[in-house]
C-alpha cells in the first residue's frame, strides 16, 4: 500500500508538472510572444566598426521601431584557421528578440535586411540568420559547435538552414558570413557559449564604473541572472563585488553570469570579476 500510495504521488506531481508546463505555453501564447535568435557575421572590413557594434546598433533600432525587446546579444568566438578569412577575431553575434506575433518574421527579416545593407562597408561579407526559438534543433547547436573546430562552407549552412527552417541570407560580397551567422544561432541556443556584449537591465552593463557593488544590486539592475566562480561557487546576496572597467558576464545554462574570484585579503569586497584576458580565454 505504501509503495502504491507512493507511485500515486509520483504520477500527481508528474500531472501537476505537465499542467504548470501546458498553462505556461499557453499563457505565453495568450501574449502573442515571439522569441526569436537573429545571428549576424562578416558587418565588417578593417578600421570599420565591428560586428558587436552593428548588434549593438540594431537592437537599439529594433526596439525605437517597435519591432521587439532585446533581451540580450551574445559574442560568440568562432575558428581562427588560415582558410577562414575573417577581420579581428573572427566572432560572431547572436540577438535574442521578444516580439508580438503581429510583427511577424518577415518583418524583422526586411528590417535586419535593410539595416546591415544600409551600414555595410565595401569589401564585407555579411551574413543574416534569423529562426523563431522554438523551430531550434540540435544540429543547428551541433553546427556553431562546429565552427569552432573545423572549417565549414557555405553550401553546407544553407542546407542545413533550408532543412531547420532558418532564414538564412548572404547580403554582400561572398556572402561568407552565412557560415558565422547561423553559428551564432545554435551556439547562442545551447545555451553555454560565449559571453554578453549587451543586456537587458535598469542600467546599461557597458555604462558600469568600475568599483565595489553588492551582489544584490548587480542581479537587481544590470540584468545578471547569478554571480559565481568558474567551478560554481556562488556569491551570496550580502556580498560586494569588485568590478573591473570591462564587465562582461558568460552565457550559462541560458542565462548571464558574472565569473569572480574569491578574494580573502580584503575588507571592502569578497569577490573581484576577472580580467579582460581571462574572460577572453573562456569565452
Amino acid at each position: 500500500m505504501e509503495a502504491y500510495q507512493v507511485l500515486h504521488t509520483r504520477f500527481d506531481n508528474a500531472v501537476e508538472q505537465a499542467y504548470n508546463e501546458f498553462k505556461s505555453k499557453l499563457d505565453k501564447n495568450r501574449e502573442g510572444i515571439m522569441k526569436v535568435y537573429i545571428g549576424i557575421d562578416d558587418t565588417d572590413i578593417s578600421g570599420s566598426p565591428g560586428t558587436g557594434f552593428h548588434a549593438r546598433e540594431l537592437a537599439k533600432l529594433l526596439e525605437e521601431k517597435s519591432i521587439g525587446t532585446v533581451n540580450g546579444i551574445t559574442r560568440h568566438q568562432l575558428l581562427i584557421h588560415p582558410d577562414i578569412p575573417y577581420t579581428s577575431r573572427n566572432s560572431s553575434a547572436c540577438l535574442e528578440l521578444d516580439c508580438q506575433t503581429h510583427n511577424n518574421v518577415q518583418q524583422v527579416r526586411d528590417f535586419c535586411s535593410q539595416y546591415l545593407l544600409r551600414i555595410a562597408p565595401e569589401g564585407s561579407d555579411i551574413g543574416l540568420g534569423i529562426v523563431e526559438t522554438d523551430k531550434i534543433n540540435r544540429k543547428l547547436e551541433e553546427w556553431g559547435k562546429q565552427a569552432k573546430r573545423i572549417v565549414l562552407d557555405q553550401i553546407s549552412a544553407r542546407d542545413l538552414a533550408k532543412r531547420s527552417n532558418v532564414y538564412l541570407k548572404g547580403l554582400t560580397g561572398t556572402q561568407g558570413g552565412v557560415i558565422g551567422a547561423l553559428a551564432a544561432i545554435g551556439l547562442r541556443s545551447s545555451g553555454n557559449d560565449g559571453r554578453f556584449i549587451w543586456l537587458k537591465g535598469a542600467r546599461e552593463l557597458r555604462d558600469m564604473d568600475p568599483g565595489v557593488y553588492p551582489v544584490e544590486e548587480l542581479l537587481s539592475s544590470y540584468g545578471i541572472s547569478a554571480v559565481q566562480t568558474i567551478k560554481g561557487e556562488k556569491a551570496l546576496m550580502s556580498n560586494r563585488v569588485l568590478t573591473a572597467q570591462w564587465t562582461r558576464p558568460l552565457l550559462l545554462n541560458h542565462k548571464p553570469v558574472l565569473i569572480v574570484e574569491k578574494i580573502t585579503n580584503r575588507q571592502d569586497y569578497e569577490w573581484k570579476t576577472l580580467s579582460k584576458e581571462h574572460i577572453h580565454k573562456i569565452s
